[in-house]
């Protein structure tokens, strides 16, 4: 599924426009991403959470040349989803 299946599927559940459905995925999706750039956790009740990670600086290996290198410091954002999502992927 995509941005544009989840917006058809609520334009169908919701009586809403295809346009106007697809206006508020993107609108969702982007205040997650915003609160995440600014280091917010973003919990929704009965789905989960969105908290951001910082993975430090680590050496690794070219896998073609097997030389040393090191690996630049990132920020990840990852997905705890809630007991409720959990228990139903669980059957």
């Amino acid at each position: 599924m995509n941005n544009a299946d989840l917006a058809e599927k609520i334009a169908t559940a919701h009586d809403v426009s295809k346009a106007d459905a697809r206006k508020l995925v993107d609108g969702v999706l982007a205040a997650i991403v915003d609160a995440a750039a600014a280091g917010e956790e973003v919990s929704l009740s009965g789905f989960g959470k969105f908290k951001v990670k910082a993975s430090p600086a680590r050496e690794g290996r070219n896998p073609a040349t097997g030389a040393a290198m090191t690996i630049a410091a990132s920020k990840k954002l990852g997905f705890a989803p809630a007991k409720a999502v959990k228990d139903r992927l669980n059957g």
